[in-house]
C-alpha cells in the first residue's frame, strides 16, 4: 500500500508535531470506515473526534490527527498534534493540491453537482489516474479531506463544491485551485439564506475566484441568471465556455430521446458531433452529461472516448438509482425502485417526475410518485409544491403519494384520481407504503434529504431483496 503522508510530511503541511515516525496511506475522519494504515482525524462535531483516537488505533490507524493527546492515549501513541483539527484538515489538503502536478476540475450547482462529479469519474478514469470526490464531500471538511487524500501522481481531479450560506464557495475554491470551474445549474436552492435566486447565483460564482491562471470556466447559458455567472468569470480573467440548449452555443444539446431506461443524446461540441447514450433516463441527465464531457475537453482529455465511457455510468443510491424489487417472493410481487431520496427542489423534482413519466410499467403495473418536502424553500415553499401539479409530467403519473406539511399543498392540489395517501411524517410513509403497492409498479420516491423519505426506501429494501440493478 503506498504512503500517503509520512509524519514529517504531514507536520510541515500543518505546522504540526509529530510523535512517532509512522506513515499513513490513507486519511478518515469516522472510525466506522477507517482502513488499517489511515490518519484518523479528530474532528468535532456531534461527538468530538478525540473521544474515538483509541479505537482509531485499535482498528489500524496509523496515527491521529488531534489538538491535544487524549486521556485513554499512551504517552507513545502515533499523533499530530495541532492547535485546531480543522485547520489542519484544511492545510493538509492545500499540501495535498500543492504537491499534485494534474488538472483539477470544480463542480458546482444548485442540482447535479454530485451526479456530474461521478460522471467525470467515469468518463476520465479511462484517460489517466483519477481522484474523486466521495458520496457529497463538498462542505468546508469535505473538500479538504478530498485533497487530503489525493496521491501526488494524481492526473485528474475532480472536486466537488458547495454550499448551504453565502460565503462559502469561494474559500473552498480557494483551496481546490481548479483549472476548469464549472456552475451546472442555478435554481431555487437554499432560498431562505439567499432571498432571491440572483443571490444563489452570485454565491455560485464564488467558484471562479479559485481558478488557476488560465482556467476555464463553464457555465449554463440557458439560466436566467446566466449574465451573473459570466460576468463573475469574466471578473476572474477566466476563459468562457458556455453550454445549454440555447441555439448558436459551442457546446450544444441538440436532441434528447428518453427511453424506459435510456437516454440518447446528440450534441455538437464545437464543430464536432456527438452522439452517446447513456444507460439511465433523464433530459436533466443529458445535460449533466454534455458538461462533464464539455469539462473534459477543457483538461485536455479525449471527448469521444469520455462519451463512450459515460455509457458506463450508473446513478448512485439516493440520486435515481433504480433496481428491482421482490417485496413478496412467494407471490412473485415485485416492483421496480427510483431511489431519489437525497435532495430535491422545484427543478429536479420536475425531472425526476419526466423519468418516472417515461418509464414503462410491467403488466398491471403503475407509475407512483411518492414526494416529501422540498426544504429551503423560504416563504413561496407553499406554492411551489403545489405548482408540482401543473408539471407535463403528471398526466402520465397514476398515484401521487405525498409525505410532510409541505407537500400538503401539493396533495390538495391534485385531482382526485391522482391523489394517494397524504401522511405527516416520513415513518408513517414508510409504514403504509409496502401494502399500496402492486406487482409492475414503478416507485419514484423523492424528498429533501433533511425529509427522511429515505426511511420509505430503506422500507420497502427490507421487505425484499435487489435483483438487479438496473442503473
Amino acid at each position: 500500500m503506498s504512503v500517503l503522508w509520512t509524519a514529517a510530511d504531514a507536520a510541515a503541511a500543518t505546522g504540526g508535531r509529530a510523535i512517532g515516525d509512522w506513515a499513513a496511506s490513507g486519511v478518515s475522519i469516522d472510525t466506522r470506515a477507517l482502513e488499517p494504515g489511515d490518519l484518523f482525524v479528530a474532528l468535532k462535531d456531534m461527538r468530538d473526534g478525540h473521544d474515538f483516537v483509541a479505537l482509531a488505533l485499535q482498528k489500524g490507524a496509523a496515527a491521529a490527527l488531534v489538538s491535544h493527546r487524549p486521556g485513554d492515549v499512551t504517552e507513545d501513541a502515533p499523533l499530530l498534534i495541532v492547535p485546531d483539527v480543522l485547520q489542519a484538515l484544511a492545510d493538509l489538503g492545500r499540501a495535498g493540491r500543492a504537491r499534485m502536478a494534474g488538472r483539477v476540475i470544480a463542480v458546482t450547482g444548485s442540482v447535479g453537482k454530485t451526479t456530474t462529479k461521478e460522471m467525470l469519474r467515469a468518463a476520465l478514469s479511462p484517460q489517466g489516474r483519477t481522484h474523486v470526490a466521495e458520496a457529497s464531500y463538498n462542505n468546508h471538511w469535505g473538500v479538504p479531506l478530498t485533497l487530503a487524500r489525493m496521491p501526488a501522481e494524481t492526473e485528474f481531479a475532480v472536486i466537488e463544491i458547495g454550499m448551504n450560506a453565502p460565503g462559502e464557495i469561494a474559500p473552498l475554491a480557494k483551496l481546490a485551485r481548479p483549472h476548469v470551474a464549472m456552475v451546472t445549474t442555478v435554481a431555487a436552492v437554499h432560498l431562505e439564506a439567499f432571498g432571491a435566486i440572483g443571490g444563489i447565483a452570485r454565491e455560485k460564482a464564488g467558484i471562479f475566484e479559485g481558478l488557476e491562471p488560465g482556467g476555464v470556466a463553464l457555465i449554463n447559458a440557458d439560466l436566467e441568471t446566466s449574465p451573473i455567472l459570466e460576468a463573475a468569470a469574466s471578473a476572474a480573467g477566466a476563459d468562457l465556455i458556455r453550454f445549454g440548449e440555447t441555439a448558436g452555443l459551442p457546446v450544444r444539446l441538440s436532441e434528447v430521446s428518453l427511453a424506459d431506461e435510456t437516454t440518447v443524446i446528440q450534441a455538437r461540441f464545437h464543430d464536432m458531433p456527438l452522439l452517446f447514450k447513456l444507460a439511465a433516463p433523464g433530459r436533466h441527465l443529458a445535460l449533466n452529461a454534455l458538461a462533464a464531457l464539455a469539462a473534459v475537453g477543457a483538461v485536455g482529455g479525449d471527448i469521444p472516448q469520455a462519451a463512450l465511457a459515460l455509457g458506463a455510468w450508473k446513478a448512485v443510491t439516493g440520486r435515481g438509482k433504480r433496481e428491482y424489487l421482490l417485496i413478496d417472493i412467494a407471490g412473485d410481487r415485485g416492483v421496480e425502485l427510483i431511489d431519489d431520496a437525497f435532495n430535491a427542489s422545484p427543478i429536479s423534482m420536475a425531472a425526476a417526475l419526466e423519468v418516472l413519466a417515461a418509464a414503462i410499467p410491467q403488466g398491471r403495473g403503475r407509475r407512483v410518485a411518492v414526494l416529501g418536502d422540498m426544504l429551503e424553500l423560504g416563504p413561496e415553499g407553499p406554492d411551489m409544491h403545489g405548482a408540482l401539479a401543473d408539471l407535463p409530467a403528471m398526466a402520465a403519473i397514476d398515484l401521487v403519494c405525498t409525505s410532510g406539511p409541505l407537500m400538503a399543498h401539493l396533495d390538495a392540489a391534485l385531482p382526485a384520481d391522482k391523489r394517494g395517501p397524504h401522511t405527516d411524517s416520513a415513518v408513517e410513509m414508510a409504514r403504509i407504503l409496502p401494502g399500496l403497492l402492486r406487482p409492475g409498479d414503478i416507485v419514484l420516491i423523492k424528498s429533501s434529504k433533511g425529509a427522511k423519505l429515505s426511511l420509505a426506501v430503506d422500507a420497502l429494501r427490507k421487505l425484499g431483496q435487489a435483483t438487479a440493478d438496473k442503473g
